[in-house]
């Protein structure tokens, strides 16, 4: 999902990332609060302690988003649930559950657990700014720590609006399929909640630029847009993984594929397969052999005078377990491989033998197919 997110740490056996946008949103947060913020709030510092303050609270909010995605994250875990991690992003923070809940009691209680550990950090907050006492008030401390319980307090009920993929919208969701007994119905539903609650937001983003809000109603236009984006994207994927559920590779491979022999020259392969076959992905065989591939960005980097005297043994990118799969893996995990690595296509061989290849474009075309024969949603589930 975020393929550029850098690995900060491991926390509970969950590895944590900030993907590079969280730098733009950090560096806001730290100029927002030491021009505007702290200044009005806190009256006669140096601009070095409203800098530091601001810098101190934009780590607490790291922080805070954490706890948020790890309690997340470890209900997750305690309904055996896997989750490849939590990344930091532009908008907040993610737990990337790898597979979806199995019921609306799970799907509830790991929803809900974000808001609520945001509630608990508020709450602790001002237990804490309770403690100092209001001769504190004008203190650094007891403003950041003010702040830190305020922030909490708007992320829980931000994220509680039933709005899918909000917290709230699980929530929603969780319900939804309960009462429905139906995981597809449900978010179908709730993906349109939230389409509506990202419109709204837009609109109220255009309004607020419009009477002088400024950098607040941009920053509601492009959370609006999220929003919209991600629940549709949401929704197509569960759509996707069902129907991919309970499907091999072997279903939507496209069998029999053009294949370059490795005594080949460039020259041949460009022009008597690629060109003639409009194909950009080339097996390479040894016999009967399966060696590896050629393709177009391979033979892009050869110049075309050289084409002739260049053989394929000589450019072949060898299969691996990186390009090479076998027909009887699932397309779900298919699907997830491609996503996590970026490969789109991939030779399916058997004791070294090449059975097929399947692209990325394969699987959607398979997709397609079954979705106008109305194959996609399996029917809803019985209740007793």
């Amino acid at each position: 999902m975020f393929r550029n997110a850098i690995d900060l740490f491991d926390i509970f056996g969950f590895k944590v990332r900030a993907d590079p946008s969280w730098l733009l949103i950090a560096a806001l947060i730290v100029w927002s609060l030491s021009t505007s913020y702290f200044p009005v709030m806190l009256e006669g510092y140096s601009q070095t302690v409203y800098i530091s303050m601001a810098v101190i609270a934009m780590l607490g909010l790291f922080a805070s988003l954490i706890f948020h995605e790890l309690s997340h994250s470890l209900v997750a875990r305690r309904f055996n649930l896997k989750v490849g991690g939590i990344t930091l992003f532009l908008f907040g923070g993610v737990a990337e559950l790898e597979q979806e809940p199995r019921d609306p009691k799970s799907e509830f209680w790991i929803a809900i657990a974000g808001p609520l550990s945001s509630y608990f950090l508020a709450i602790v907050a001002y237990i804490f700014v309770a403690i100092l006492g209001p001769d504190q008030a004008s203190t650094p401390l007891y403003a950041v720590v003010s702040y830190l319980g305020l922030i909490n307090i708007v992320l829980a009920t931000f994220n509680l609006f039933p709005a899918f993929p909000l917290d709230g919208g699980r929530v929603f969701r969780a319900a939804l399929w309960h009462f429905k007994g139906d995981l597809m119905s449900a978010t179908r539903i709730a993906s349109r909640a939230g389409t509506f609650f990202g419109i709204a937001l837009i609109i109220l983003g255009v309004m607020s630029i419009f009477t002088d809000a400024g950098i607040g109603g941009l920053w509601q236009i492009l959370i609006g847009f999220f929003i919209m984006s991600a629940s549709r994207g949401s929704y197509e994927q569960l759509v996707m993984k069902t129907a991919l559920k309970d499907q091999t590779v072997r279903t939507a491979m496209s069998a029999a594929p053009k294949t370059a022999d490795v005594k080949e020259t460039v020259e041949n392969v460009v022009n008597n397969i690629m060109l003639k076959h409009n194909i950009r992905f080339v097996p390479v065989l040894d016999g009967d052999r399966l060696l590896g591939y050629v393709d177009l960005p391979g033979i892009q980097q050869i110049e075309p005078s050289d084409w002739p005297s260049t053989r394929v043994a000589d450019v072949y990118v060898a299969s691996d377990d990186s390009n090479t799969i076998s027909p009887d893996m699932p397309t779900e995990h298919l699907f997830q491989k491609m996503s996590a690595e970026g490969q789109r296509k991939f030779l399916i061989a058997e004791k070294g033998h090449l059975v097929g290849v399947i692209a990325l474009a394969d699987l959607l075309t398979y997709l397609a197919l079954r979705q106008g024969l109305g194959a996609m949603e399996p029917p809803p589930r019985r209740r007793h």
